[in-house]
């Protein structure tokens, strides 16, 4: 190609078609530092989307998990196709969730938090009151000296 030429165009990118998004928008996220070093990123619920977080109460089995949400309702959460094989739940696990429109009562878990994960947002002050049950057991160093 001679010097001062342009490329040649893509046909992909016609003038009269906007270019593609590049897909979702990135989830919501935490910075974990620990130490000066970035740990990783945590996942927050994205509100936008009507996310919220949930502690897994009892398993029912087949992939479906009673929750405790943080808005009181207790509701049957569904692990979708994708993820049935790659996510464990016990119960008292944190986890992130998104109520269906349609049917109050159920609700699709997108993620879950692991116990560190779980007290770190705990410790942040990230967690509602009404699921924070992970920051309870630990014991403030101040608290045990008087």
């Amino acid at each position: 190609m001679p010097e001062g030429a342009s490329p040649p165009p893509n046909p992909s990118e016609s003038p009269g078609h906007a270019p593609e998004s590049p897909g979702p928008e990135a989830p919501t996220t935490v910075e974990v530092v620990e130490g000066g070093e970035e740990v990783g990123r945590l996942p927050l619920p994205r509100r936008d989307r009507g996310e919220i977080f949930g502690v897994a109460s009892q398993l029912m089995g087949a992939a479906r998990i009673r929750v405790m949400c943080e808005d009181g309702v207790s509701r049957m959460g569904r692990i979708t196709g994708k993820m049935k094989k790659k996510m464990w739940v016990r119960e008292g696990d944190l986890l992130i969730l998104r109520p269906w429109g349609f049917q109050e009562g159920k609700c699709d878990i997108l993620f879950r938090y692991s116990r560190t994960q779980a007290t770190y947002l705990a410790r942040r002050d990230l967690l509602p009151a009404s699921v924070n049950v992970f920051g309870e057991a630990e014991a403030s160093p101040e608290s045990s000296q008087t």
